[in-house]
């Protein structure tokens, strides 16, 4: 039995992320007791994500980046390469393979964005750190635009598989989530009120979690084609109901019951003659 299948790389993109942020927060509150960096504006007090990343814990910074792109574009990829040889839900039209390959396209234009804003820190490079971070929050909001409509559209062709409903509504979420925290942070920053769009943009990072592990939602089912099955796209009935529900709880539901014995006492007691007292004829007054 393999033990790897391809939802680990969500998992692995999301944990890196995660202890990625925490890391810089924790460094930031604990280790340094709040220092205010020399890259922070006027009357700031809260650090950004990028005071943090550009100072001693860079390197953590710049190898979180990368390694957490790397694994959640491997998941886009495997996403597409497992519906294309069937073993996930496959893209029937042409539409939705577009959608796919867009939602790639820009997922990989929101990993450059965030290496490259990793690598051009704030504290050296302040105009270029801006412009990657918008490429970076742009392009993985596209991506999810892209990859939720996808999903939208596959869920109305193959309703039995609430997986799908599943993922988009998950994806839904996170894009109006993130695209309100993102329009609360350039707000912040226009009227220079730095210390909530630092509070802002520390949110937008750990919400992009979230997004990073729905992709488990999406891998998962892979797990039942790794032999090299393709995945079912025919509905449940009743019989597979009653046969899953069996195999995941026996001592519940018990064994199905082997119905060849029944069947043959009915069909016994359908050709077997009638008792001799249902033929009784009222052929005489005698009998009353």
């Amino acid at each position: 039995m393999r033990v790897f299948s391809y939802w680990v790389f969500p998992i692995i993109s999301g944990v890196v992320w995660l202890a990625t942020l925490l890391g810089l927060l924790l460094h930031w509150i604990i280790d340094t007791h709040r220092k205010i960096y020399g890259s922070e504006d006027g009357g700031q007090t809260i650090a950004y994500i990028s005071d943090v990343g550009a100072a001693e814990l860079k390197p953590l910074f710049v190898a979180g980046c990368i390694i957490t792109t790397i694994f959640l574009d491997l998941a886009f990829a495997c996403d597409r390469l497992l519906r294309h040889n069937g073993r996930l839900v496959p893209n029937t039209s042409v539409g939705e393979k577009v959608l796919s390959g867009l939602s790639i396209v820009f997922a990989i234009i929101g990993t450059f964005g965030l290496c490259l804003l990793s690598g051009f820190d704030t504290a050296h490079y302040p105009t270029l750190h801006d412009i990657f971070l918008l490429l970076f929050i742009a392009g993985y909001l596209i991506s999810a635009v892209f990859i939720c409509w996808e999903y939208q559209r596959l869920g109305k062709k193959y309703r039995q598989h609430r997986v799908l409903r599943m993922s988009f509504w998950v994806k839904l979420t996170f894009i109006i989530v993130e695209l309100g925290l993102a329009i609360g942070f350039a707000v912040c920053n226009f009227r220079k009120d730095y210390n909530h769009a630092a509070i802002l943009e520390w949110v937008v990072a750990f919400v992009f979690t979230f997004y990073v592990f729905s992709f488990i939602i999406d891998l998962y089912p892979a797990v039942k084609t790794r032999n090299g099955d393709r995945y079912s796209l025919r509905p449940m009935n009743t019989n597979d109901m009653g046969e899953a529900l069996r195999e995941e709880h026996p001592s519940v539901f018990g064994q199905p019951r082997d119905t060849r014995d029944s069947d043959r006492t009915l069909t016994n007691a359908h050709n077997a003659p009638a008792p001799a007292h249902h033929n009784k004829g009222r052929s005489a007054h005698t009998d009353f």
